[in-house]
């Protein structure tokens, strides 16, 4: 699998678009579309899921850019370090003025966490659902499903990129890295490892299945058990199994950010993997907590009579 030479699509004077940010927007837009699918299916108003998608944008790219800067991966020279300490600004020209800018800003120049960017995301729920009288369960499972093809979307901006790679292998699928420069250790010796001939696992690939499995997964259970699930059940199966195929991704990926010699990224799997199991369990033993969105729909909010003048 040769990477494509250029993770620009196209380019006219400043005006740049990225093969990775169209990526993520189609997959964002292919959530919402999903998410209106699923919200008609449980006789809920589909425009509340094109309005979250706003929310959920910018909170989730808020979060993922958090994470990205609060991490030290192994072997990179970006990190919380490069952000905070190194290079806190930097100097952008803006109409022919200087501007000091902080570094930690700089989203264009790569850099998020998708695991900030799922925590944005359903802050943006909350907050959202919160505001609007829903059901925060029911509208969690409803975007649930979008997120993963969402994801599996979004992950081959790293194709584009050359990234989110592991060892060598000389699989059919292998992945060859034609730029030196996005050779992470120990795979930058292009002695040991030559650029022409040097193939990789596609972690990005790896991930990207895993997601559009798990997609399908959600959308069928979600139809198969309908009358059998309780709203927020959906939301419990994302959080046990994109973990998990992260916490198998990442044992494979030399430039993991580690605390301890384990992969953050695993640490924060099991914990997600942990609060979803715990969700299935805690909400079935109080009642007040379980509602099911066919036979026990959750009650809407009572509005008030005008006074009689």
């Amino acid at each position: 699998m040769p990477s494509p030479l250029n993770p620009i699509l196209f380019q006219l004077g400043p005006f740049t678009i990225r093969w990775y940010g169209l990526l993520i927007v189609a997959g964002a837009l292919a959530a919402a579309y999903i998410a209106t699918i699923e919200a008609r299916r449980r006789k809920e108003d589909p425009e509340h899921a094109w309005n979250l998608l706003i929310w959920c944008l910018i909170l989730g790219i808020v979060g993922a850019r958090l994470y990205h800067v609060l991490s030290t991966p192994a072997g990179s020279s970006r990190g919380f370090y490069y952000y905070f300490v190194e290079h806190p600004f930097t100097t952008l020209t803006v109409f022919g003025a200087a501007v000091p800018f902080p570094t930690a800003l700089l989203i264009w120049e790569g850099g998020i966490g998708i695991f900030g960017a799922i925590l944005g995301g359903i802050l943006a729920i909350l907050i959202y659902s919160y505001r609007n009288h829903l059901n925060v369960w029911r509208w969690l499972d409803i975007v649930a499903p979008g997120m993963l093809l969402a994801q599996a979307i979004g992950r081959w901006g790293n194709y584009f990129n050359q990234e989110l790679y592991g060892p060598q292998t000389d699989l059919p699928w292998g992945l060859l890295i034609t730029d030196a420069n996005q050779r992470i250790a120990p795979y930058n010796d292009l002695t040991t490892y030559p650029l022409a001939t040097t193939t990789f696992h596609p972690l990005f690939l790896y991930e990207s299945l895993w997601n559009l499995i798990g997609f399908g997964l959600m959308m069928w259970i979600g139809r198969k058990y309908y009358n059998k699930l309780l709203d927020g059940d959906i939301t419990s199966l994302y959080l046990i199994w994109y973990p998990l195929g992260r916490l198998l991704i990442e044992s494979l990926r030399p430039d993991a950010w580690t605390a301890m010699g384990i992969a953050v990224a695993q640490i924060v799997g099991v914990v997600l993997i942990l609060v979803g199991a715990g969700l299935v369990f805690v909400r079935r033993r109080v009642p007040r907590l379980a509602t099911n969105p066919i036979t026990n729909p959750a009650p809407q909010p009572q509005r008030r009579r005008p006074a009689r003048k």
